[in-house]
C-alpha cells in the first residue's frame, strides 16, 4: 500500500523500487513459499487506503500488509491487521505512536523522533544556543520542532522564534528577513517536500550562511533522492538521519550500485526503509519453515537485526520499533556533486516515545 500518485509519489516509488530489487537479489520463494507482492496506489489519501487494504485483507487475503507513505494511511489500516492478525510492515510513516495501533504493527523504517531529538541533542552539545524554527504548517513540522525543542532546549538553550509558513502560497519574505535580522546561532527546517526547493532557494538569497546563521533539519529536507537537484543552496547544511547514500560500508556501496544500476537513481532514506523491510518479511518466512500464519511471522520478526545498508538494523521485541544508528551529516561536494557526509553517530537509537515498552 503506496502513495505511488500525487505529491507523496516518490515516497511510494522508492519503497516499490527497493522491495522489487531484494527480491531479485535474493528470490522470492522461501521454504518452498512465494512471495507476491500486490501493489496499490491510495494516492496519498486515506480515504483511499481504507477501501484498498479492505479489499487486499477480505477479497485477496494477503498474509501481510507493508509500504504506508504517510501516518494517516498506517493510521486507517492498523485495525485491518489486528483483526486479520496478520503483521504490518511501516515502511515509510513516521509518526511515533503507530505502532500502538495495532500489535501486529512493525516498523523498518524509522521515527520523526528518533531523528529530531537526535538533532537536538547534537546542536545542545555543539555551541548552538539560540534557535529559530521555520517549518510548514502541518503536524509532521509541530511534531518535528516538539521533538528537536524537548531534547535541545535547557541551560539557556531556546527555540526563540517559532515561523511556520503555509502549505501553498507560502509567504516566505517576511520570516526570512525576521530571521535574518535577528540572526540567531541556528534555524531548525522542517519543510514539505513539494516546498523544500523553493524554500531553500529563498534562504540561499537571504545571505545566512554569510551572517553566520547555520542551518540544520532532519534528514528529509537533504533525502539523497533529491540532493542532487537542491544545487548549491543545500551546502552546509547540518541535518540527523538514519540513512545516507554516502555511508561508508560495502553492504551499502552494493545496495547503491545495484540500486543506480536498476533504476539510474540514487536511493534515499525511502529505498532502504523498503529493502530492510522486505528482508524482514523474507527472514520471518524463512524462520518459520514458509508458514504464513500471521502469528508466527510476528513472532519471527521481533528481535530480528543485521547489518542494513544504513548499518545496524534491529526490531526490539516489544515495541516493534526500529533500533539503528543516527548519523549526523553535513552537505558537501564531492566531485561536483552534493553528498550528506557522516561526521558523526548516535549509536543504538531508540524512539523516545515508545523507548522498548510493550503495546
Amino acid at each position: 500500500m503506496l502513495p505511488l500518485s500525487g505529491p507523496l509519489a516518490e515516497t511510494g516509488k522508492q519503497i516499490d523500487d527497493a522491495m522489487r530489487l531484494y527480491l531479485e537479489q535474493n528470490g522470492d520463494t522461501v521454504e518452498g513459499t512465494r512471495i507476491e507482492v500486490i501493489v496499490r496506489d491510495d494516492e496519498g489519501n486515506p480515504d483511499h487506503t481504507r477501501e484498498a487494504v479492505k479489499s487486499l485483507v477480505e477479497e485477496d487475503k494477503v498474509d501481510v500488509l507493508a509500504g504506508f507513505g504517510t501516518s494517516p494511511a498506517a493510521a486507517v489500516a492498523a485495525p485491518f491487521a489486528t483483526n486479520a492478525k496478520i503483521p504490518m510492515v511501516v515502511m515509510g510513516a513516521q509518526t511515533s505512536v503507530i505502532t500502538t495501533r495495532s500489535p501486529f504493527i512493525v516498523r523498518s523504517g524509522a521515527t520523526l523522533a528518533q531523528s529530531a531529538a537526535t538533532l537536538g541533542k547534537w546542536a545542545a552539545k555543539n555551541g548552538i544556543r539560540n534557535v529559530a524554527a521555520l517549518i510548514s504548517d502541518y503536524a509532521p513540522g509541530n511534531d518535528a520542532l516538539k521533538e528537536f525543542s524537548r531534547a535541545f532546549a535547557g541551560d539557556e538553550r531556546t527555540v526563540s522564534d517559532e515561523y511556520r509558513i503555509a502549505l501553498t502560497e507560502p509567504d516566505l519574505a517576511a520570516p526570512l528577513m525576521q530571521i535574518k535580522q535577528a540572526k540567531p546561532d541556528a534555524v531548525f527546517l522542517f519543510i514539505a517536500p513539494w516546498q523544500i526547493h523553493r524554500v531553500l532557494e529563498a534562504i540561499a538569497e537571504q545571505g545566512f550562511g554569510q551572517d553566520g546563521i547555520r542551518l540544520i533539519a532532519t534528514g528529509d529536507l537533504t533525502d539523497d533522492s533529491i540532493l542532487k537537484t537542491l544545487g548549491p543552496s543545500a551546502l552546509g547544511i547540518v541535518t540527523a538521519h538514519f540513512y545516507s547514500a554516502a555511508h561508508p560500508s560495502r553492504t551499502n556501496r552494493l545496495f547503491v550500485e545495484a540500486y543506480r544500476t536498476a533504476y539510474g537513481e540514487t536511493p534515499g532514506a525511502m529505498a532502504v526503509s523498503g529493502y530492510d523491510g522486505t528482508r524482514l518479511i523474507r527472514e520471518a518466512l524463512r524462520a518459520a519453515k514458509g508458514d504464513t500464519n500471521g502469528e508466527a511471522l510476528l513472532k519471527a520478526m521481533k528481535g530480528a537485526a543485521w547489518e542494513s545498508p544504513r548499518g545496524p538494523f534491529a526490531i526490539d521485541r516489544h515495541s516493534r520499533e526500529v533500533v539503528q544508528n543516527i548519523d549526523m551529516r553535513r552537505v558537501e561536494s564531492v566531485n561536483g556533486e552534493n553528498v550528506n557526509a557522516e561526521f558523526a553517530t548516535f549509536e543504538d537509537v531508540r524512539d523516545p516515545n515508545n523507548s522498548g515498552r510493550e503495546h
